[in-house]
């Protein structure tokens, strides 16, 4: 059976990002469909919560399902050879969703793909990427140190980082968490979205916002990506999607989760909870930060940053 011709190219990557654990060339091969969702977020800031969400709407069904097996990540450096993901994309017959931790202007765009980024503040991510790396296996650490040491741009084992929260944050600080790559840090993901948020093809969502409205803002999602749900299941899949729910069914939704951390999907779903800085960094490194956030983003960016659309307003309306 011949395959339709591929979407129109809208614009093609503008810039290349290989960290020691992303790389944007992976892309290459990706062979787009006009209903493509590609869900796009920096580290920890609700990016498998949004898989969940949009599995269920794609699926229109709570049925719990394994989403990183759904979900092709292209860029992701540490799961094999890139023509597995990407067979595996060409197989599904179900609308397909794609996770990537890259920023927007390292990514292709094809006419009727959506882009849905998540957004959350950078302290509260920060948190989250310590505990993300403190649990990791031994097997995960072993993944990591192979990418770097084979890698000519880096060429060493990868630099593990500090357990201790606060000692965490003080280095965070001065790139975002890059990981080898500018492109890949905080300050230039959020930036590279935040820079497309009039385009009707985004949708910014703000970690924030899925806390203290999630039906709402499941609503958006759905409308953005013309997903009808009957009245009967819509109170199912918004329960199913709650941080609580998603914790205690962890190893159905992301089994792989028992290979890479200390604890399986429960360390990986650690707390789903803002403001855990507050008790570990200290005031010279939250001024660091304060002044970092001022010198890289707009004010209307670092609003939104800090506390979502709910507080600060519609990004696309945001100047």
């Amino acid at each position: 059976k011949a395959r339709c011709a591929l979407p129109k190219l809208v614009r093609a990557a503008v810039r290349d990002v290989r960290s020691r654990v992303f790389d944007s060339a992976r892309w290459a091969g990706y062979r787009p469909r006009t209903d493509d969702i590609i869900i796009a977020t920096y580290s920890k800031c609700g990016t498998t919560w949004m898989q969940r969400i949009v599995c269920m709407l794609v699926f229109k069904s709570a049925e719990r399902r394994p989403v990183w097996d759904l979900s092709p990540w292209p860029d992701m450096r540490l799961f094999g050879p890139i023509e597995e993901t990407l067979a595996r994309a060409e197989a599904q017959t179900h609308r397909r969703f794609f996770k990537s931790h890259l920023p927007y202007d390292a990514l292709p765009v094809y006419e009727g793909a959506k882009f849905i980024h998540v957004a959350r503040d950078g302290r509260d991510a920060a948190m989250s990427l310590c505990n993300h790396f403190a649990r990791f296996t031994p097997a995960a650490h072993q993944l990591l140190h192979d990418v770097s040491l084979g890698d000519p741009k880096f060429g060493n084992p990868y630099p593990l980082p500090p357990r201790e929260p606060g000692r965490y944050f003080h280095e965070w600080i001065q790139d975002g968490g890059a990981q080898g790559d500018d492109g890949s840090g905080f300050f230039h993901v959020e930036n590279s979205y935040w820079a497309a948020r009039h385009d009707p093809h985004m949708l910014l969502v703000h970690y924030n916002d899925l806390k203290k409205d999630r039906p709402g803002e499941m609503r958006r999602i759905a409308d953005f990506l013309s997903i009808e749900i009957a009245a009967a299941q819509w109170s199912t899949i918004v329960e199913a999607a709650s941080f609580e729910a998603m914790k205690n069914h962890a190893d159905e939704l992301i089994p792989q989760a028992q290979i890479l951390w200390e604890g399986g999907g429960n360390s990986f779903l650690n707390k789903g909870t803002n403001g855990r800085w507050r008790d570990v960094a200290v005031r010279a490194d939250l001024d660091r930060y304060d002044a970092k956030i001022k010198a890289e983003f707009s004010p209307a960016l670092a609003r939104w940053i800090e506390n979502g659309r709910l507080i600060a307003g519609e990004p696309g309306q945001s100047g």
